[in-house]
């Protein structure tokens, strides 16, 4: 007897949809390949408003913007004013933008799920959710990415941020050396938006005929001293230069205001967590440490091989545990007296002895 399988397309489950890029969305949109629908959400807000902004100024032109731009806001509008103003015609012009921002306010996505059933072709929809996603068990997720574009920015690793500054600094049409990009990653931290701005104010303030941006650069107009910083205190530690990293640590006690201790420590973490995953790597040359730790250019590697020779697997595991504890002691718990240029100073002597 013969037996038959019969299998159903409604039965399989649709594989996963790859997440589209930042990349991927502008370049759709500089080719005016506009879609009905732009659902931006995430944690990095920085994605959200360069997409935001760039398919305002791509569609309409200023003179259009007066009567095809319409701004809502998710705390002050409805979903139902939103489809509203998404229903009308655009006047003297080939689409209308509406930009929804604070969308995770906004509530009722069941009516835009039945909006996009059948969306005005000549309205572009922008949402702008930041600070979370949608659920992604939702009908109207699947609406969105039928229609139109569903993407989610999210916060950055620390060895992107440093792709992301040669990135910008490349959009400037200028290149910057290897110690200017970590004191800019180093000082700026994971703040996108604020990253980009002092990368502008360096291409303002560039001098006549120079195109690399330097580390006396950037002492001298954004503040950070090419001499005392945590990417220098970092090598001095790779180098157990005892003397170079105590003159970094009493600095560092008599200017908190630009160096608080939680940067410092926050450096260090990351700098010790990333050697820590060094010594898992099988190859331990430059290039098996950079694949291990997901950097994109292989010198971005060096200091950890380096730093492997000076600090054993064990040892590194030991820093990590008294950088939680110096943090944990900086914000009052069990720390009586001490103040945070002896707590530093009591971590800085441990990792080097």
């Amino acid at each position: 007897m013969q037996r038959y399988i019969f299998f159903f397309a409604e039965s399989i489950p649709d594989m996963a949809k790859a997440e589209i890029t930042y990349e991927e969305v502008v370049r759709s949109v500089k080719k005016r390949d506009f879609k009905p629908v732009y659902y931006l959400m995430g944690d990095e807000p920085y994605y959200i408003d360069k997409i935001s902004d760039y398919i305002v100024e791509t569609v309409l032109t200023e003179d259009q913007r007066d009567f095809n731009l319409s701004v809502f806001y998710g705390s002050d509008a409805s979903m139902t004013d939103v489809l509203l103003t998404a229903k009308r015609y655009p006047m003297m012009s080939d689409y209308q933008v509406v930009v929804v921002k604070e969308a995770q306010q906004l509530g009722n996505t069941d009516a835009l799920t039945d909006y996009l059933r059948s969306p005005q072709n000549q309205t572009i929809l922008v949402f702008c959710h930041k600070n979370g996603s949608l659920d992604r068990r939702k009908a109207v997720v699947n609406a969105i990415e039928n229609s139109g574009v569903l993407f989610e920015s999210k916060k950055l690793k620390d060895a992107q941020l440093r792709n992301f500054i040669v990135a910008c600094v490349t959009r400037k049409k200028l290149t910057i050396d290897e110690k200017s990009v970590e004191l800019l990653a180093d000082f700026v931290g994971s703040d996108l938006n604020r990253l980009a701005a002092e990368v502008d104010k360096l291409a303002l303030t560039m001098p006549e005929g120079q195109t690399r941006i330097v580390a006396e650069q950037i002492e001298r107009n954004i503040g950070i001293s090419k001499e005392f910083n945590n990417y220098e205190l970092r090598n001095a530690l790779l180098t157990r230069d005892v003397l170079k990293v105590n003159r970094i640590a009493n600095y560092f006690d008599k200017n908190p205001k630009n160096n608080p201790i939680q940067m410092t420590l926050a450096t260090l973490f990351n700098f010790y967590s990333n050697l820590m995953l060094a010594h898992y790597a099988s190859d331990k040359t430059e290039k098996g440490v950079a694949e291990q730790l997901g950097f994109r250019q292989t010198w971005q590697a060096r200091e950890y091989v380096q730093g492997m020779k000076v600090y054993s697997a064990r040892k590194t595991m030991n820093i990590i545990s008294a950088i939680r504890t110096t943090d944990a002691k900086s914000k009052g718990i069990d720390n009586k007296s001490a103040t945070n240029g002896e707590l530093l100073r009591d971590l800085l002597f441990f990792i080097l002895h």
